[in-house]
C-alpha cells in the first residue's frame, strides 16, 4: 500500500492533517532560505479562479508589457522570464513550493518588475505559495471543480479565499456577475476593482461585439470610458480582459498602454486556439474540463459560427466525478454532433468514466447526436471525416499538454500537433 494512504488508514484524520501542515510550513521555509528569500523584494500579481487563470495572467502579462515593464510569468501552459518562454509539461499548475521558489529566485535576478502568478486551490490550501507577499490578488470566478479534494462548494472557496487574507495583498480584483462574489467581497480588506456588467462595478461593461476573429468593448471606469478590442474570441475573454483591465487599473498604468497589452495578445496556448491546415472547416482546441468551462467555449461558438457545432471530449480519470455528468450535458445541449472518447485515465476504469459523461448526455436526450469513440485518434479522425464546410470541430480536455496519463503511464500527445497532422 502506499505510504500516504496506509498513514491516513491507520492516523485520525485531524491528526494527518495537522502533521500535513506542520510538514508543508517547515518545507516551505526551507526552500526559501534555500534560494535566499528570492520573493521578499518582488511585486507579485496573483491569479486565482476556476476558469481563465492562464488567459488573464497572459493578458495581464500583456499589459505590463505594453507599460514597458519587464515580467515573469508562472502559468499552467508555460513560463516566462523577461520575455523568454518554455512550455510547462508537468500538468500541474503550482507543482511544488521548490518549484515556486526557483522561479522566484530566476525572476530575480532577471530583475523583473512583477511576477505574475497562477495559483490553484490546491496550492493555497497547502501553501504552496509560502513567503510570498501579493501586490494584486485576482478572482476571475468559482464554479464545479476539484470536489474530489475539497468536498464542498464552500470548502473550495474557502481555499480561494485565502489568496486575499494570507499573503499582504495591497489590491484585490473581483468578478461581480460572478455567483460567488459576495462570499470574496466579505473576505477582502484591501481596495477592490470589480468588473463585469452590473452597473455598480468599478469597471462597467457597457457593450460588446463578438466576431470569429475576437470582440470590441467597451467598459467604462469612473469618468473614463475605455473602448477595446480584443483577438481572442468569446465573452468570457472578453471577462478575463477586464479582469486583466482592473489590474493595470489598480497599479496606475496609462490606459492606452493597458488598451495595446489587450490588443495584443494573440493566443494563448490550448485556449481557444485555432488549427488551420487549409480545410474547409473550423477546428479549435480547448483545455476547457470543467461543465461552466465547456459552455463558456460552446455558447461562444454557437454565437459566430454558421454551420454546425461537433465535439470531441470526455472526463478526466481519479478526479471530481460529480461534474462528469454535468459536462455530458452541457455537450448534449449545445453540440450538434458529439463524439464522446477518453480523455486521461489516469487509474481509473474508462468505461466507467464514459458512462457517468454519457449519462449526462442522455439527460439532455442527445443519445441520437452522439457517437462513443474510446480511442481519442480514431474519434478526431472520424469528427474531421464526418465535418463539412463551415462547420467547427472543438477538441476539448487537453489543450497544451503534450502527454496523457492513461492506466497510470504517461503517453505522448499533442493534440494540436496530431490535429494539423490529420488535417494534412
Amino acid at each position: 500500500m502506499n505510504p500516504k494512504k496506509l498513514v491516513r488508514k491507520l492516523v485520525p484524520a485531524n491528526a494527518v492533517t495537522k502533521l500535513e501542515n506542520t510538514y508543508r510550513k517547515s518545507r516551505g521555509v526551507f526552500w526559501q532560505a534555500l534560494y535566499g528569500y528570492p520573493a521578499r523584494n518582488l511585486k507579485v500579481i496573483a491569479v486565482t479562479g476556476t476558469n481563465g487563470k492562464t488567459t488573464t495572467a497572459s493578458y495581464i502579462n500583456s499589459v505590463l508589457r505594453a507599460g514597458n515593464l519587464k515580467t515573469a510569468v508562472y502559468t499552467t501552459a508555460y513560463y516566462e522570464v523577461a520575455g523568454a518562454q518554455v512550455p510547462n509539461h508537468t500538468h500541474m499548475t503550482v507543482t511544488s513550493q521548490k518549484s515556486v521558489q526557483s522561479f522566484f529566485a530566476k525572476a530575480k535576478r532577471a530583475k523583473v518588475d512583477y511576477v505574475i502568478l497562477e495559483v490553484t486551490s490546491h496550492a493555497l490550501d497547502q501553501g504552496r505559495i509560502a513567503g510570498v507577499n501579493v501586490e494584486v490578488a485576482v478572482m476571475t470566478n468559482l464554479t464545479q471543480d476539484h470536489l474530489d479534494y475539497h468536498g464542498t462548494m464552500e470548502r473550495y472557496a474557502e481555499a480561494k479565499s485565502k489568496l486575499f487574507t494570507d499573503y499582504q495583498a495591497k489590491h484585490a480584483v473581483l468578478n461581480i456577475d460572478d455567483q460567488w462574489f459576495d462570499f470574496f467581497m466579505s473576505r477582502t480588506v484591501q481596495p477592490t476593482i470589480t468588473y463585469g456588467q452590473r452597473k455598480d462595478s468599478s469597471l462597467h461593461l457597457k457593450e460588446y461585439t463578438l466576431t470569429p476573429t475576437g470582440s470590441t468593448f467597451k467598459a467604462q471606469y469612473k469618468s473614463h470610458q475605455l473602448s477595446m478590442t480584443t483577438q481572442l474570441v468569446g465573452l468570457f475573454n472578453i471577462y478575463n480582459a477586464l479582469a486583466s483591465t482592473s489590474v493595470g487599473l489598480a497599479l496606475k498604468l496609462d490606459p492606452e498602454a493597458i488598451k495595446l497589452g489587450i490588443a495584443s495578445l494573440a493566443n494563448v496556448p490550448g485556449r481557444m486556439e485555432q488549427i488551420n491546415e487549409g480545410q474547409d472547416f473550423d477546428v479549435v482546441v480547448d483545455f476547457a474540463y470543467t461543465p461552466d468551462a465547456l459552455q463558456n467555449v460552446l455558447s461562444t461558438l454557437k454565437e459566430v459560427t454558421k454551420g454546425k457545432i461537433s465535439i470531441v471530449f470526455g472526463a478526466t480519470g481519479d478526479r471530481d466525478t460529480t461534474k462528469r455528468p454535468a459536462m455530458g450535458k452541457v455537450a448534449g445541449k449545445l453540440a450538434d454532433r458529439i463524439y464522446l472518447t477518453d480523455d486521461e485515465t489516469y487509474t481509473e476504469d474508462p468505461v466507467t468514466i464514459r458512462d457517468a459523461v454519457y449519462a449526462g448526455i442522455k439527460r439532455a436526450n442527445a443519445q441520437d447526436k452522439t457517437q462513443v469513440v474510446d480511442d481519442r485518434l480514431e474519434a478526431i479522425k472520424l469528427a474531421f471525416k464526418e465535418a463539412k464546410k463551415g462547420d467547427v470541430v472543438l477538441l476539448t480536455g487537453i489543450g497544451h499538454e503534450n502527454y496523457r496519463n492513461m492506466g497510470g503511464k504517461k503517453l505522448p500527445w499533442d493534440e494540436r500537433q496530431i490535429a494539423r497532422e490529420l488535417l494534412k
